[in-house]
């Protein structure tokens, strides 16, 4: 670690290790010579906006699940890619459909489980009912290291060895007996009812944890899962609608670079104001991409009406906005039909341009191309014939 980066305004203090290292150990929340600059509160306003607008569609939902299930995917598929771990979208919902059992580490499908894993982690952290606490940390990163690479690092367990992070041991997080002090001063930081404002100490607390570092592997991951545990309850949502790392793996070197100075120049308000930035970014993303599934839900109800459709091809077209690729043995055994009854309700939807074969895959699989396209925008593989 290069010392002669760290400024007086460094927010934490420089500790020898062993081998004459020294590691960076954050001072705790909140910092004390920072306070809201005024140029801040007109991103401040407005990420506040949008959030509000973003949960007032989702309370609202007839099945909040369209709004949820792609926003959870993108949000694993995105912070993983900013671990190295890349998997596309049809990858993703593929691999969920028939998870296969963990096997060697150089397979291509644990791979696909670490997202998977990352999802699961997201959808426990929904459903949980304990609060923001280092109790739930670290279920979130038993499930997030459950039968991958990393797997015998200790999961759901604070490291008790000395990490580094980057080429050249750019950064050292604090030594091992120091990590537990770290998190419980964080933890009461969480807790505490004063501080610089909800959504600004959502970014503050981001920043702690990726520095403290308190895991051997899966930091990032748990960071941001945590940071959108924070922004839910900072926004009072009634769901965790809002995921930052689809901006952050856009702004990658924005994203560490910020990080990063925090830490050597006490640059808390370039760091924020990135935060703030995907925030509405984000927000308004997901708000648009709500709007256009649901326009297209509602063309495609009509659309089955004036074909006679029956209860089940509804059943089928709701499901397939939740996961828009359908196998038709699961369709059977969902709707507990026959499986000629569940290729023929399949075939019929996509005599109507709703859905579509998916080609060179077996068993048997259909997908819904436009609800595809819109859900995973950006990060789409273009599901389309010919392409893998």
């Amino acid at each position: 670690m290069e010392l002669d980066l760290f400024c007086s305004s460094s927010p934490g203090q420089i500790v020898p290790i062993e081998g004459n290292e020294h590691a960076f150990v954050p001072n705790p929340l909140p910092p004390l010579d920072w306070a809201l600059n005024e140029r801040l509160w007109p991103n401040i306003t407005e990420a506040v906006r949008v959030i509000g607008v973003l949960d007032g569609i989702g309370r609202v939902l007839p099945n909040p699940a369209i709004l949820l299930r792609p926003t959870e995917d993108r949000e694993a598929i995105q912070s993983s890619a900013l671990e190295g771990t890349f998997a596309t979208p049809k990858e993703l919902l593929l691999f969920e459909m028939s998870p296969p059992e963990p096997a060697a580490d150089t397979e291509a499908s644990n791979r696909f489980r670490e997202v998977y894993n990352y999802r699961r982690a997201i959808q426990h952290a929904t459903n949980s009912q304990l609060p923001i606490s280092l109790r739930l940390i670290r279920e979130l990163h038993e499930l997030l290291m459950d039968g991958v690479r990393g797997h015998q690092k200790n999961p759901g367990k604070f490291r008790t060895i000395q990490v580094a992070i980057g080429t050249n041991r750019r950064f050292v997080p604090p030594p091992p007996q120091l990590v537990l002090g770290c998190l419980d001063a964080l933890e009461k930081f969480i807790h505490a009812e004063i501080g610089l404002h909800p959504l600004v100490d959502c970014f503050l607390v981001h920043y702690q944890f990726e520095t403290i570092h308190p895991f051997t592997d899966g930091n990032g991951r748990i960071g941001r899962l945590l940071l959108a545990l924070m922004l839910q309850r900072a926004g009072q949502m009634s769901k965790p609608w809002m995921y930052l790392s689809d901006y952050f793996e856009q702004h990658r070197e924005e994203y560490i670079q910020g990080l990063f100075r925090v830490s050597t120049d006490g640059d808390w308000e370039s760091w924020v104001n990135l935060c703030l930035r995907a925030t509405i970014a984000q927000g308004n993303a997901t708000i648009s991409r709500c709007e256009r599934l649901l326009a297209v839900s509602h063309r495609y109800q009509q659309q089955l009406q004036a074909t006679g459709g029956n209860v089940r091809l509804q059943m089928i077209l709701d499901q397939m906005f939740i996961h828009p690729f359908a196998g038709v043995a699961d369709v059977a055994r969902r709707l507990d039909v026959s499986y000629p009854t569940a290729k023929s309700d399949l075939d019929k939807l996509a005599e109507v341009g709703v859905l579509k074969l998916l080609p060179q895959h077996s068993p048997k699989t259909y997908y819904a191309p436009e609800i595809f396209q819109i859900a995973y925008e950006n990060i789409s593989d273009n599901t389309e014939e010919g392409r893998g």
